[in-house]
């Protein structure tokens, strides 16, 4: 089946993206060139799709995806894949802040570093970055596990709700109402699964395995000092 290729440059956004879902209905792979950096591209892509972005994209990328395999081979802006439902999405380089922001299932995996807040309010699904998570990364994720092999920044899984953040490497500081516990084998079987089919599995890591203390989940006003321990 012959490769469809779509020509960003500065044509407008809406004409890029019927273009793209329209490409989509042949069942064709494709082949989005000359990108520059261009903010929401790819909104909505529906299943079975495979997409290419060449070069770095900018925000929203990949946003509501229903279960397309997107690859961006370079960098991408904030919220890459953000609202994604089913999928699988690989950034070649750094993805900005709010990497999977509220996404409900899929997987996003990023092979450079992420920006701050990564994985902020996951409802499900799993982000697996090779590099460093910025700060607050995990922040007041519902569901789903957010694994870091390259450590973490300040403020890590801050006001988690029943999310994870695994973590191989140094973490510079702990978030709000954190809890750090030792995994058990099976735990650590359930990432290596989630790492296996990336070829990312090293039985020789240190996890650090971060979930809420559940402190927060029943805030009360009179106890607000909590919010202020960042």
């Amino acid at each position: 089946m012959s490769e469809i290729v779509i020509d960003v440059g500065k044509r407008p956004i809406r004409e890029i993206n019927e273009e793209i879902q329209a490409a989509c209905k042949t069942g064709s792979p494709i082949r989005v060139v000359n990108t520059l950096s261009r903010h929401n591209l790819g909104i909505g892509l529906p299943p079975g799709v495979r997409i290419h972005f060449e070069g770095s994209v900018g925000y929203y990328c990949g946003g509501l995806n229903t279960g397309a395999t997107v690859s961006i081979e370079r960098n991408c802006g904030w919220a890459v894949a953000e609202g994604m439902s089913a999928g699988h999405v690989t950034v070649g380089g750094y993805a900005g802040m709010s990497c999977g922001a509220a996404m409900t299932g899929g997987l996003i995996h990023v092979k450079g570093d992420s920006g701050p807040r990564c994985g902020v309010a996951m409802k499900a699904g799993n982000i697996v970055v090779e590099g460093k998570i910025g700060y607050q990364s995990g922040f007041m994720a519902h569901q789903g596990k957010i694994i870091a092999l390259g450590g973490a920044g300040h403020s890590c899984a801050d006001a988690l709700w029943a999310g994870e953040v695994w973590v191989a490497g140094e973490i510079d500081s702990l978030g709000v109402d954190v809890n750090v516990v030792e995994p058990t084998a099976e735990e650590v079987a359930e990432v290596d699964a989630i790492l296996e089919p990336l070829g990312l599995v090293d039985s020789s890591r240190n996890w650090r395995k971060m979930i809420s203390g559940q402190r927060l989940w029943y805030f009360q006003s009179r106890d607000a000092g909590a919010w202020l321990m960042i």
